[in-house]
């Protein structure tokens, strides 16, 4: 595998704004779009079939457009194997816990990632923070804690299960990182995709939890398999590509907000004030990380 041996500055450039943007208000829906599901398609299956929608778009895609480069795979299939079970273990965790947790406050939760990433990429990646960045990350990570550890919620067992997808989705990210950045996008992402795939079937099968989806159903699965996983993770590996997995992790700590607005309009659900004051947190600690990064990329 390739590996990337000497640390790069984080960047956050103008072109990558809307990029961030869209990946924020897409990025949001993830847990709403599992909460929609959940009476529809039972959580196993309905991550199943999502992450095979996403596959087949994907797979058309390439076959039109070019060959898909199966010696790509070949040669890197630890990497795929790493990341798609990575991948499909959160995955499959996200859309279980919405049985027991509102998307809001899951989303909320989620940002524990921000912690695990922050710690492998500053460890293992040897990413660079400046002094504000590291105040302003420290500030977004007070304010997950906020959320995170309230009385009767993070020992729930969905709050469990969403804090250890956010764990898996942060080693993922951080694997990517080190060994996926020289792979053809297109390759990757078709692998990363079928790999992710071929695990929750596996998962599904073991727990013979395969269910066939009813014809109303299958709108919702193709709408959240586009976007959630196509539109979504094309973003989202984009990205990564561009910024370091740190800030690119501490950005993201954004959508919870539009999570909640979702939660509120479709399910009447709404934060607690500490779940609030600790949005407020994660907001002023990304501000201070993304105005000190132009800061500094101005000099």
């Amino acid at each position: 595998m390739h590996e990337i041996s000497t640390p790069r500055p984080v960047r956050l450039t103008a072109s990558a704004a809307p990029l961030i943007g869209a990946l924020l208000i897409v990025d949001s829906l993830h847990f709403v779009f599992a909460r929609i599901l959940l009476p529809l398609v039972p959580p196993l299956t309905a991550a199943l079939f999502v992450l095979a929608i996403g596959t087949a778009e994907v797979g058309l895609f390439s076959m039109l457009h070019r060959r898909i480069d199966l010696a790509a795979f070949v040669r890197r299939r630890w990497f795929f194997l790493s990341i798609g079970f990575c991948v499909a273990a959160s995955t499959a965790l996200n859309y279980t816990a919405v049985a027991f947790i509102d998307p809001g406050t899951a989303s909320l939760l989620a940002k524990a990632e921000i912690a695990f990433t922050l710690s492998i990429g500053i460890v293992w990646l040897r990413d660079r923070l400046t002094r504000d960045q590291g105040a302003g990350a420290l500030l977004a990570l007070f304010g997950v804690a906020m959320i995170t550890f309230q009385p009767g919620d993070y020992l729930s067992p969905g709050a469990l299960m969403v804090l250890g997808s956010a764990f898996l989705y942060a080693l993922h990210a951080a694997i990517t990182k080190r060994y996926g950045g020289q792979i053809d996008f297109v390759d990757f992402f078709f692998f990363r995709l079928l790999c992710t795939t071929a695990f929750l079937l596996l998962f599904v099968v073991g727990r013979q939890a395969l269910v066939w989806p009813g014809a109303s159903a299958w709108w919702v699965l193709i709408l959240v398999g586009t976007i959630d996983v196509v539109v979504s993770r094309t973003l989202y590996y984009v990205l990564l590509r561009r910024l370091s997995v740190s800030l690119l992790s501490i950005v993201l700590t954004l959508s919870p907000i539009a999570t909640i607005g979702w939660s509120l309009l479709l399910f009447s659900t709404w934060p607690t004030p500490r779940q609030l004051l600790g949005g407020v947190a994660v907001l002023l600690g990304v501000g201070i990380v993304t105005i000190a990064r132009s800061a500094s990329d101005a000099e």
